[in-house]
């Protein structure tokens, strides 16, 4: 007994793995957690939700870190993690709903600068065109994803993505056209 006590020990497998996947772990997330901050903040333009949907989309990285088999795809998995995350967000979540006309709403916009005022309006253009259009439109705009990648994490053909983005400019082009005419009109 005493024998097999003193006896030379073999390390524990299971320590050593968990190790590896700690280090895989933090490695990712230093590597795309701005990238997941600044697509949560523009997916509910709230920093508080966008942290939680960060948190949410590392903790669940975590628990599934074993089935990312190529870790060149980190970025589309865990974009596509988030995205899940954030529709999971309106699943939980039941709003009552009203009747809009039956409210007055004050207009609280203030006037910024001419830049600011631009993006505003851009990014109220890009949220009037059909979802199919915008979500590909923003992931190769804000995450800097190819169509390919888009196509992964959409879960769709390479080719549909790359229709998607064609009509999505072109849409956002004859809208900030047609702001532009109206605009101009008010003005004389």
């Amino acid at each position: 007994m005493i024998k097999t006590f003193f006896r030379k020990k073999k390390p524990n497998a299971s320590v050593s793995v968990d190790m590896n996947k700690q280090r895989r772990y933090e490695a990712l997330v230093r590597a795309w957690h701005r990238d997941l901050y600044r697509y949560a903040y523009w997916l509910c333009h709230d920093p508080h939700i966008a942290e939680d949907l960060v948190q949410e989309t590392c903790l669940r990285a975590w628990r599934s870190l074993d089935s990312l088999q190529d870790d060149n795809a980190a970025k589309a998995w865990l974009i596509t993690i988030l995205r899940r995350e954030n529709a999971r967000r309106f699943e939980r979540k039941q709003l009552d709903l009203v009747d809009i006309d039956d409210y007055a709403i004050a207009d609280t916009q203030h006037n910024g600068s001419e830049m600011e005022l631009e993006q505003q309006m851009l990014h109220k253009q890009i949220m009037k065109l059909a979802p199919e259009y915008r979500e590909p439109l923003v992931l190769q705009v804000m995450a800097g994803f190819s169509g390919e990648e888009i196509a992964d994490i959409l879960g769709l053909n390479r080719n549909t993505v790359m229709t998607r983005l064609f009509r999505a400019r072109n849409q956002l082009k004859d809208q900030l056209e047609q702001q532009s005419d109206r605009r101009g009109q008010h003005n004389g």
